[in-house]
């Protein structure tokens, strides 16, 4: 079997270091040994699971592709570098996973729709988080304003490194106001600091890797009281998706329909591949 060649962006950044050593030890991909990083890292020499990388900045996209082709680019880089990536990934044609949250996602509809090729575009790639997701969208879609007067607090916490708020929050919270609570997303009690961390008993192994999420409804007279919580610790559950997400565009890539479509995690769940 011919493996999928894979670039993963982002390197050295622990989740695009997750991903690439996944990539090195699976049994149907190959990591290509380049990587986009950001202008702030100065070490352009890595090795990641025994392959050799080199890393090039902003600037040096062109230089990217010179070498060897992918099949697949996964980009877990900063938020801010989204839509330049996505750029450089519809003039090149190379279809593309992107776990990074941030970015204007009608851009991405829009330019992978007229460019021909395929992506996976997910601001989580955990497939359980994603199934918790698609529940309660279920839910919102089908039975709209059941907890209307509820009062709602949401808390998420990630390591101090991640710039910007919970994708998956997001998405609860507007399942949630379907289903008849107001919620802003600037109401969400973030956290990100050590102090945070230990008052929470997360693990401290896994302060610079987790996931935590709290979804508490009260109705006002204290009568009935709701709590949904989704606690990750590692990346493990990422890195699955993410490997899978790969494996489920590269088969979509090369059927002879659905081109320049841009998938998400539900898809790759549905996916037979």
């Amino acid at each position: 079997m011919e493996k999928i060649k894979v670039i993963v962006n982002g390197l050295p950044g622990k989740m695009a270091w997750a991903i690439a050593s996944a990539v090195v030890n699976s049994n149907d991909m190959e990591l290509l040994p380049y990587s986009l990083t950001g202008p702030e890292i100065e070490n352009k020499h890595i090795i990641v699971s025994g392959i050799p990388v080199e890393l090039f900045g902003p600037m040096e996209r062109n230089f990217l592709l010179t070498n060897e082709w992918p099949d697949i680019i996964v980009d877990f880089t900063h938020p801010l570098a989204i839509d330049g990536n996505v750029d450089f990934y519809i003039i090149n044609k190379v279809p593309f996973v992107m776990g990074t949250t941030g970015g204007n996602l009608q851009f991405i509809k829009d330019s992978v729709k007229a460019s021909g090729i395929n992506a996976v575009v997910a601001p989580n790639m955990a497939k359980e988080i994603v199934a918790f997701q698609a529940m309660m969208e279920f839910a919102a879609t089908h039975f709209p304003d059941t907890f209307e007067g509820y009062t709602l607090e949401v808390t998420e916490s990630h390591q101090k490194t991640k710039a910007d708020t919970s994708g998956t929050a997001k998405a609860v919270i507007a399942s949630f106001n379907q289903l008849g609570i107001p919620f802003l997303i600037s109401q969400i009690d973030k956290k990100r600091t050590e102090v945070d961390y230990e008052a929470m008993g997360i693990p401290s192994e896994f302060w610079e890797g987790h996931g935590w999420h709290t979804y508490t409804l009260k109705k006002p007279d204290g009568s009935v009281f709701f709590q949904f919580t989704h606690n990750v610790n590692g990346r493990t559950a990422y890195v699955a998706g993410a490997l899978d997400a790969v494996r489920f565009l590269n088969f979509e890539q090369n059927l002879p329909f659905d081109s320049g479509v841009v998938y998400d995690m539900i898809s790759v769940l549905r996916g037979k591949f």
